[in-house]
């Protein structure tokens, strides 16, 4: 999976970007990743630490703002770094290279739930530390990986059966593993939910999306879970869209593959779209009209316009999806979309 690229800006050395060219710092000269995110972290929020070539003594730091790589730059650039071995760090600024957008502008992209005026879906910024996120991925990345067609998968709790986009019941998983307790006590301590405390949460899908993956529109099953659905974004940020439509072309056939493009669903134009950007670390809750009657999509891009910016996806994008599986039928109040009142 490639990296983000980087090249000077066309203004030269003299033109601040979010992002920074930094020298003698890298893997080869004994500093991790890990380190030189928590040397950088001091000075603003980072999008995160990259390799800028294959040397490991070069990398590119990425902040989501000037000012904080400005900040960065006057204190560290031909300074000796006592948090970074002692060494004297040589620093450039830089700008991403974002090649051919792939992007349709004609949807405005919101940052927060609230523009979109969707009844029961919740974005919550930074809902995890950057040294949380770390050890997620550290985690799900130390366990075997399901491969799809286009992206991995982990299934804890109930394994996701994609050729009839439901859950066995009969076949139980285990307990979720220790490692996403945090997660869920961060969830049922959330001031965000009425009834957070009496959360219960029984199932986890992790995606690993490469860049240019995305996700085909559709409704999570109404049979299989519950009404909360949860997704915490990792690694690297996308761009979800939300579909309303105005016939049941939502009546997909059960056997149909999940990783696929429906092209029922991507030609048909008699729906209301919406989008909303989904930064890293932030978590997305799907419930009521949200969960039941949306159906929910990423774009396949590797560039996503967000605003007047555009921004590349990482070099992959991890979500954990949180649910509760649902034993018996669902009794939702949108029977025009559910499989249990058709």
């Amino acid at each position: 999976m490639g990296l983000p690229r980087f090249t000077c800006p066309k203004g030269g050395d003299s033109e601040s970007s979010p992002h920074l060219y930094v020298a003698n710092c890298g893997p080869a000269v004994g500093l991790t990743y890990e380190t030189i995110a928590t040397v950088f972290g001091a000075y603003g929020e980072l999008n995160g630490v990259y390799a800028a070539d294959e040397s490991g003594t070069r990398v590119i730091v990425s902040y989501h703002d000037k000012s904080s790589s400005q900040a960065a730059m006057k204190s560290l650039n031909g300074h000796k770094c006592s948090s970074l071995g002692g060494r004297f760090l040589h620093i450039q600024y830089s700008v991403q290279s974002l090649g051919k957008v792939n992007c349709d502008a004609s949807v405005p992209v919101s940052t927060s739930a609230s523009d979109l005026e969707i009844p029961g879906l919740y974005l919550m910024h930074d809902f995890v530390t950057p040294e949380e996120e770390q050890e997620l991925l550290a985690a799900v990345d130390n366990r075997p990986w399901h491969k799809l067609a286009k992206r991995r998968v982990q299934h804890y709790g109930y394994a996701f059966c994609y050729n009839i986009r439901n859950v066995d019941t009969n076949q139980y998983l285990g307990e979720l593993p220790s490692f996403i307790s945090p997660v869920i006590e961060r969830i049922r301590s959330s001031q965000t939910l009425d009834h957070a405390a009496d959360i219960s949460l029984d199932q986890i899908t992790v995606n690993e999306y490469p860049p240019g993956v995305g996700l085909s529109p559709h409704i999570d099953t109404h049979s299989a879970f519950e009404g909360l659905i949860f997704s915490l974004s990792l690694a690297g940020p996308c761009i979800m869209e939300f579909r309303k439509y105005t016939t049941n072309v939502w009546q997909e056939k059960t056997n149909s593959n999940s990783d696929s493009d429906n092209q029922n669903l991507e030609k048909n134009s008699n729906f209301i779209r919406k989008a909303i950007y989904l930064p890293p670390r932030s978590m997305l809750l799907l419930s009521g009209e949200a969960r039941y009657a949306w159906h929910h999509y990423i774009p396949h891009h590797k560039v996503d316009k967000v605003e007047d910016s555009l921004i590349r996806r990482g070099s992959r994008r991890v979500s954990f999806t949180l649910r509760k599986v649902l034993k018996g039928a669902c009794q939702c109040e949108f029977p025009q979309y559910c499989d249990s009142q058709r």
